[in-house]
């Protein structure tokens, strides 16, 4: 393919923009997009290491929903969604939720490091919005509240580790 020298300034702006953006990953990455509603771009750091799968889950911005099972909220009719996708090999790590119009959302952050599909303490990671450490007691929904708008909310979530007898803590 040939390049006009026309075209160049255009090519150099791509590249020197490139670097910075990372590619926003999941099933809802287009509601991530300006101009299509309401999401929540979580921004994912300090994953222990680049196997298994992730995911993000929305539950309703109460203590009595948080973490429930998402049969039972599907069966109340109440909000639940979930995303997930492979761990990438390399690279930031932003994932797209979308969320049903603005409003205050509770969100998990998810490493299955072995891709199965129940969370397991050992191994597993997690983490929410307010990035505090998590230790050894269930979160409460203050921990996950994120706020949204008429766009898109960005948080970064770092992910946390079973880290010996004081509970879950940052991997780094």
């Amino acid at each position: 393919m040939r390049v006009h020298w026309s075209m160049l300034p255009v090519a150099a702006a791509l590249l020197w923009a490139a670097p910075g953006s990372a590619q926003i990953l999941g099933s809802d990455a287009d509601a991530c997009s300006p101009g299509r509603g309401s999401a929540i771009q979580a921004n994912i750091t300090g994953l222990k290491d680049r196997t298994g799968e992730l995911k993000l889950e929305l539950y309703p911005a109460d203590e009595e929903d948080f973490l429930k099972d998402d049969r039972d909220l599907i069966r109340e009719g109440k909000l639940f969604r979930r995303v997930r996708v492979p761990t990438p090999p390399a690279g930031s790590i932003a994932m797209c939720i979308r969320v049903p119009r603005p409003g205050r959302y509770a969100l998990l952050f998810t490493h299955s490091r072995d891709g199965k599909n129940k969370f397991s303490i050992w191994t597993d990671g997690a983490g929410f919005a307010t990035n505090r450490r998590l230790g050894r007691s269930r979160p409460k929904v203050d921990e996950a509240i994120v706020d949204v708008g008429g766009g898109v909310a960005v948080v970064t979530i770092k992910a946390q580790y079973l880290r010996g007898l004081g509970g879950f803590g940052f991997a780094d």
